[in-house]
């Protein structure tokens, strides 16, 4: 049997809804990753928690980071809250900034790294997710489900 097309999407996202948001700091970071599915719940492998925290702790100041820096950095942050030094290998460490990137949540400008524009995390996402990767996810559900009703509706008797 010939396969007729791959189980490769071309977009994903995974959206979760939590409780309001009272946490600070990093908790608030780490609501946020699992929100967008950046981290998987009860997984205790978050570096992508600091790796964001990092960059939106330098947007602050308009800091653009090599990924070396933002490894140092999530280094630091993570020793100096007790928290187990995983994950943290340089390569990972790209690798999660892959990530953000791809959600468009950062970009990179010669070999560093910011959040995109320096903008307000809240209008990047509405920009480029919502408005963008949303949009044509939901569009193309809409397709496969407007198709179905057609190839499973009730068919007239005669």
């Amino acid at each position: 049997m010939a396969k007729i097309s791959r189980d490769t999407p071309l977009a994903e996202i995974t959206l979760r809804r939590y409780e309001k948001p009272t946490m600070s700091d990093r908790e608030l970071v780490r609501k946020l990753c699992l929100s967008v599915g950046l981290l998987q719940p009860g997984d205790s492998r978050d570096v992508i928690v600091d790796v964001l925290y990092t960059l939106l702790k330098a947007k602050q100041s308009k800091e653009e980071l090599h990924s070396e820096e933002v490894k140092n950095s999530v280094m630091s942050l993570r020793k100096g809250l007790g928290l187990p030094m995983l994950g943290i290998a340089s390569s990972n460490i790209r690798r999660q900034l892959k990530r953000l990137k791809d959600l468009h949540l950062i970009e990179t400008n010669a070999n560093l790294y910011r959040i995109t524009e320096f903008n307000n995390i809240s209008e990047i996402f509405e920009e480029k997710v919502e408005n963008f990767i949303l949009t044509s996810v939901l569009s193309r559900v809409k397709d496969y489900l407007k198709r179905i009703d057609e190839e499973f509706s009730v068919k007239d008797k005669k």
